[in-house]
């Protein structure tokens, strides 16, 4: 299932699937702050992308929440995995749309500074971290619609979502907020 859109020039593609096939230069890993791939969407990338990842993520140490680091992608087929710390969901009075909005942003200009032309990203916060999924479709749709302005190499931007529940709610916002 997919879903495009255009924002200021730039596509916006919604998918179910798999982030760890993606063909984008780079794929962003819904992150902790010590770059322990774990569990979820960080443990599949983790996996797939193999032991120069590793060996690359734990020379990071540290990711404040709302921002990112960069790392090859290893055996992916995306060049770079852009690490994307999201907050954990403390009930909303914690800053945590302030906290997603900020790491999709830091994403996205890691990318544009590494002149990519094209990022994936995934429901980031919304696992194990406990984001509501509406909420955080409205805040990361809302953050690439506002911050594609300024984007000068970024042409195509991705949100893979993994279960069938997730891509309709982002396509739901999506729809609601663009078109």
């Amino acid at each position: 299932m997919e879903y495009k859109v255009y924002v200021n020039n730039i596509t916006l593609l919604l998918k179910q699937g798999d982030i760890t096939k993606e063909t984008t230069d780079a794929i962003v890993n819904a992150a902790n702050e010590q770059l322990y791939h774990l569990g979820g969407v960080a443990a599949a990338i983790a996996q797939a992308a193999g032991e120069q990842f590793w060996i690359e993520s734990n020379t990071i140490k540290h990711v404040p929440t709302g921002s990112s680091a960069v790392t090859t992608g290893g055996n992916l087929p995306a060049k770079y995995v852009i690490h994307g710390v999201g907050p954990i969901w403390k009930g909303g009075n914690e800053k945590e749309e302030e906290l997603l909005t900020s790491v999709i942003q830091d994403c996205l200009i890691k990318a544009d500074t590494l002149q990519l032309i094209s990022i994936a990203f995934p429901a980031i916060s919304t696992g194990i971290y406990g984001y509501p999924l509406d909420l955080a479709a409205k805040t990361i749709i809302n953050t690439i619609k506002q911050y594609t302005i300024k984007l000068q190499h970024i042409k195509h931007i991705h949100l893979v979502l993994f279960s069938t529940k997730d891509f309709n709610e982002f396509v739901s916002n999506a729809k609601s907020l663009l078109e």
